[in-house]
């Protein structure tokens, strides 16, 4: 891991009142920059060539007499791979430009996670060292982590022969790499059942399913808790809460019984994909369980690893019956679903700031705070 005594002294040759906001141009990249937009920083897009005309086009920032009236991205660079961005010229590209980087899930997953924490010598918004806990595959993994401080998650299940209820079992997508192969099942003979088929429809494959995690399902709603924890005056902020669209399993919950029975072996077993958000609101009484679950993540990682969690962060829970949550995924940097309030904000973090506030705009609001007090070495790894 790069040490944060480096990346200070990169930052020590920063011109701070020339910082420009950088991410690479996908999953949640619109909110920061339109975020940083409205705090008056440039920002950077690093685009995959065939993806670049979101970026580099429709919503290019355009100025009148120095003043901006339209869009939020001032440069796009664009390459064969996002992977680019990691080598050494890129890196100077960067640091010359002042850049501020925020690591969102495209830049781990498309770029190698052991370069971003050993070689990527660029200032990030964020905790470098917390970005492996997203992966599922590791030992110190997010799971460790809730398991480790009591922070209550889905009942794991052993093994496929001990399914004896509605369980979901979490794999990647064979194709998609990015994507989930989920599937559920209430018994042994249905996970081999339904295995199968995805097997032979490619959607999964046999390494996969054997490393897979089997959880018990909750049913319930969905909640995805957008926090920002602020190392400048160390508190918890709750942002916004989002949820998701998946393919095609929204398009079999619109579908009446009947239909559902009726549907061809090959239609039959709904996909995860994610393919956009929308925006919740949590009723009043269950929030401080909400800022509970936020409060007790921040201070596991603070415990374990080093500087703990920068910024902001996502919870992913379902809600029970009983109204207890169950934390089944964890974004230790922003979140996917964030853009749902970019530009307008969104009604807590609005109401907390008295002003439009997304997740983008809150970082570029931390970074020029830091700035002003001389602190900016405390938000980066």
């Amino acid at each position: 891991m790069i040490e944060r005594e480096k990346i200070g002294e990169l930052l020590s040759q920063y011109d701070l009142d020339n910082l420009t906001i950088g991410a690479v141009a996908s999953h949640s990249a619109l909110d920061t920059f339109d975020g940083a937009a409205e705090e008056g920083f440039p920002t950077l897009a690093v685009c995959k060539k065939g993806r670049e005309r979101t970026y580099a086009h429709y919503f290019r920032s355009r100025r009148k007499n120095g003043v901006l009236y339209q869009g939020c991205v001032d440069q796009a660079w664009v390459f064969d791979s996002f992977r680019e961005i990691l080598a050494e010229e890129q890196q100077e590209r960067l640091r010359r430009q002042n850049v501020l980087f925020i690591p969102n899930r495209s830049f781990t997953s498309y770029c190698d996670l052991g370069e971003i924490e050993e070689r990527f010598a660029v200032p990030m918004f964020g905790s470098r060292n917390l970005l492996r806990t997203e992966e599922r595959s590791e030992e110190r993994d997010y799971y460790w982590l809730l398991e480790k401080e009591g922070l209550p998650f889905p009942e794991k299940i052993s093994s496929p022969e001990d399914i004896d209820e509605l369980c979901i079992v979490k794999l990647h997508h064979a194709v998609k790499k990015l994507e989930r192969g989920f599937f559920t099942c209430s018994s042994y003979r249905e996970y081999r059942e339904k295995a199968e088929v995805l097997l032979r429809q490619g959607v999964i494959t046999e390494g996969d399913l054997a490393r897979a995690r089997i959880e018990r399902y909750i049913i319930g709603p969905v909640f995805n808790f957008d926090f920002f924890y602020s190392p400048l005056n160390r508190e918890l902020e709750l942002l916004g809460i989002d949820w998701r669209f998946e393919t095609s399993l929204d398009g079999h919950v619109r579908l009446p019984a009947q239909q559902q029975l009726s549907l061809s072996p090959r239609q039959q077993i709904p996909e995860y994909t994610v393919c956009g958000h929308n925006s919740a609101t949590l009723r009043e009484s269950q929030l401080e369980k909400a800022f509970a679950l936020g409060e007790r993540y921040v201070q596991a990682t603070q415990k374990h690893y080093d500087y703990g969690v920068i910024g902001p962060f996502c919870l992913q829970t379902c809600l029970d019956k009983d109204l207890r949550f169950y934390i089944y995924d964890v974004a230790p940097r922003i979140g996917g679903g964030t853009n749902v309030h970019m530009s307008v904000g969104h009604p807590y973090g609005n109401t907390l700031w008295r002003k439009r506030v997304s997740t983008g705009r809150r970082i570029a609001m931390e970074v020029r705070m830091a700035v002003e007090e001389g602190r900016l070495d405390e938000l980066v790894s």
